[in-house]
């Protein structure tokens, strides 16, 4: 009994390659929103000469960094990483994607509040890798994990 279905492997490979492209859309977006949010946290928390606008309020300028940041992911994603998918127009749409980017915020704010006000650092430094390098990769499994279960679902 052959153990190799041609036919299987080949209904198989567009479900897949299709997963691959979200992935990498996905990761793209991410990337900018990325580069967003750092951008806009440094600018608040640190400034241009070390000590921004909101340095003693870096749980504020995060989430700042974050809300804009999370505009460009709902379009990135919305019309490239999941644009292929028959999306019906729902409210519940939105208040799911709102709903997970308010976690997705408290997971990178929790990293951060744990570097800054339990293990005592503080800094451009332990700030970004707290909150923009570990907080940001945390929160882009949890969103990757639910925006395509239950916001981009088809």
């Amino acid at each position: 009994m052959p153990t190799n279905i041609p036919g299987a492997s080949r209904a198989q490979r567009p479900g897949a390659r299709r997963r691959s492209s979200e992935i990498a859309a996905f990761l793209a977006v991410g990337v900018g929103a990325f580069l967003i949010d750092a951008l806009v946290f440094n600018l608040l928390a640190f400034g241009l000469a070390g000590t921004g606008p909101m340095y003693e309020l870096p749980l504020v300028a995060k989430t700042v960094a974050i809300a804009i940041a999370s505009v460009v992911t709902y379009i990135g994603n919305r019309y490239w990483t999941f644009g292929r998918r028959e999306l019906p127009r729902r409210w519940s749409r939105y208040v799911l994607f709102a709903l997970f980017n308010v976690m997705a915020i408290l997971l990178q704010l929790g990293c951060l509040a744990f570097s800054r006000y339990i293990l005592g650092l503080e800094g451009p430094v332990p700030d970004n890798v707290a909150g923009t390098l570990v907080g940001q990769a945390v929160a882009t499994v949890f969103r990757f994990v639910t925006y395509d279960r239950f916001v981009f679902r088809s």
